[in-house]
């Protein structure tokens, strides 16, 4: 147990020495604006200008590029929105919560699934800015071709490792903070860009049907449902720190619109740019239009990947902690940071960054869909949104503490389904429906539907099975 915080320090920064464990009435004292500002600063960040610009780069218009990514979002967000209503009434953590549905045994391999991507990411969002950093210090005068790319990364990494070492009160400080100045700075920029840019509206180089049809499912996977569905497995890491007196309805809005406001801004920024004819690259994208306010977005391109990394970094050591790794959560942050450098150091390499980014968000959508959607069936559907918390830590069968069947099934049909709509820019990543329907990706739609429709029956099928068996007893 954890002693409750000191009177009046809500907003203290103090070491977090949390884990699994769930978090005590006593010590939840989050709220929900709070946690607006958390997912609003994760998802300020460079990767989103680069994705609204993928639109324009598949051949949709600004207008339907922005309708695409607006609609899609709504989705995304609103189940991101009831996976963080989950944390808010349990106390309990994400991965931790999967084992009410996998049993705690066979919620082992999503957690190991999301320690692996949480690091990825990492090296991902920190890989992203790197360019653009250096092309603003260019502007400067500051020259260091990839050797100073090496030392801006180790900055990034220090920073962010850092603050998920301390845990959660660190991270929700800094995002308090940074955020409303970060955001304020980004409506400068998009007033800047309206002002100089002058984009196409309608023009579109997808005319026929099927290949419009092609960007828009391609659109939605990457940016537009996708996003949101790419962030369920941290949701509940943070929402288990909310106070117990705060709504439902609040826990969901706050959180489902610090997903979506900053999500289809700056992606819709970023299409607006690519349709004026800044390109696609992330250093052509923002330095063409910003150069003149050259430090102030230097600041913000840095923020970007912290922001967003330290959410990372902190999932990551409770994935690990969830998978039965006995150490201190904070040993784990380490670890993973130390992981993520190198996977940072690999795609400083890659050649091209439309064709590594592609194969990277494919690999993540098509198991976490299926994981998802068993998730929310389970919880929402089955159980009502009620679950017996200390059942999810034993180790005996009675309280699932084996592997369960008919979820792992599941999954592994959804992951099937999943594969099969889904097309990356690797044959291996191209499944046979995608390829059937015109390149074509529908992997989140499919994989979700496939492995939570199929839960559902199977776990009704069990319930049913139970009860007549408990009848049969009965009578005898």
């Amino acid at each position: 147990m954890h002693n409750p915080p000191p009177a009046g320090s809500a907003d203290a920064v103090r070491f977090d020495s949390h884990g699994i464990e769930p978090i005590s009435p006593s010590a939840r004292d989050s709220t929900p604006w709070q946690q607006f500002w958390i997912w609003t600063g994760a998802n300020i960040a460079p990767i989103n200008w680069v994705l609204g610009a993928l639109g324009i780069t598949l051949g949709l218009s600004l207008v339907e590029t922005v309708v695409v990514v607006a609609v899609g979002n709504l989705v995304g967000c609103a189940v991101f929105g009831l996976f963080n209503v989950m944390g808010h009434r349990t106390g309990v953590n994400q991965m931790v919560l999967g084992r009410a549905a996998f049993g705690r045994r066979g919620a082992i391999v999503p957690g190991l699934v999301q320690g692996l991507l949480t690091m990825g990411w990492v090296g991902v969002n920190t890989w992203v800015v790197l360019d653009l950093v250096l092309a603003i210090l260019a502007q400067l005068g500051v020259q260091g071709g990839t050797g100073l790319k090496y030392l801006v990364a180790a900055v990034i990494m220090g920073v962010q490792l850092f603050l998920a070492l301390y845990g959660f009160y660190a991270i929700r400080t800094f995002e308090k903070y940074t955020v409303p100045a970060t955001a304020a700075l980004m409506a400068l920029m998009t007033v800047l860009a309206v002002s100089q840019a002058d984009p196409q509206w309608t023009t579109a180089t997808a005319a026929a049907p099927g290949s419009k049809i092609t960007a828009v499912t391609q659109l939605l996977t990457a940016i537009g449902v996708g996003w949101g569905i790419t962030w369920l497995p941290y949701s509940a890491d943070y929402s288990r720190f909310v106070r117990t007196g705060a709504s439902t309805r609040s826990v969901f809005w706050s959180t489902a619109l610090g997903m979506y406001v900053p999500t289809v801004w700056l992606a819709a920024l970023g299409a607006y740019l690519a349709a004026s004819g800044s390109g696609a690259d992330p250093a052509g994208l923002v330095t063409s239009t910003f150069g003149v306010m050259a430090i102030p977005v230097l600041l913000l391109i840095m923020h970007g990947p912290v922001a967003t990394n330290i959410l990372n970094l902190y999932s990551c050591s409770l994935a690990a902690l969830s998978v039965g790794i006995r150490i201190a959560r904070w040993k784990l942050t380490l670890v993973a940071g130390l992981v993520a450098s190198v996977v940072l150091a690999v795609f400083v390499r890659a050649d091209s960054f439309a064709h590594a980014f592609d194969n990277w968000m494919v690999s993540i959508l098509v198991w976490i869909s299926p994981w998802a959607s068993i998730v929310l069936v389970d919880f929402f559907l089955l159980r009502r949104g009620r679950i017996d918390v200390p059942s999810l830590y034993r180790e005996d069968v009675a309280s699932r503490g084996r592997t369960d069947r008919p979820a792992m099934m599941s999954l592994g049909l959804g992951l099937v389904a999943a594969w099969s709509w889904q097309f990356g820019m690797v044959p291996a990543t191209q499944g046979p429906i995608a390829r059937a329907l015109n390149d074509t990706d529908f992997s989140w739609l499919a994989g979700g539907l496939v492995a939570g429709g199929t839960y559902y029956l199977l776990a009704r099928a069990r319930t049913g099975r139970t009860l007549g068996q408990r009848e049969e007893a009965l009578s005898r």
